[in-house]
């Protein structure tokens, strides 16, 4: 059985108004990930999402891969313990 884990990745650069988080999405489910993806003021999209280990590397991946919508610039991120509690993917 897999470790359940928590991500938390700050992405920075173009990457408000262009489908991101809509892709972000769409690429968690397809993980079996929970959490959600949103818009922060200063540019930035929070991601935090919550599953397998596995499921969330492959995620953190993507996320890096070049093949988002925009452009990522920067992906800052922050592991933990699963807090539970979510429930599919929002976008906010």
């Amino acid at each position: 059985m897999s470790e359940t884990v928590r991500l938390g990745a700050w992405v920075h650069g173009q990457v408000q108004g262009v489908g991101f988080r809509w892709w972000t999405r769409s690429r968690a489910l397809e993980l079996g990930l929970v959490g959600s993806a949103r818009n922060a003021r200063d540019g930035r999209v929070h991601v935090i999402a919550e599953g397998p280990r596995e499921g969330c590397e492959k995620l953190l991946g993507l996320l890096r891969s070049g093949t988002t919508p925009g452009r990522v610039e920067l992906v800052v991120e922050d592991w933990g313990a699963a807090q539970g509690g979510l429930s599919g993917f929002e976008e906010r």
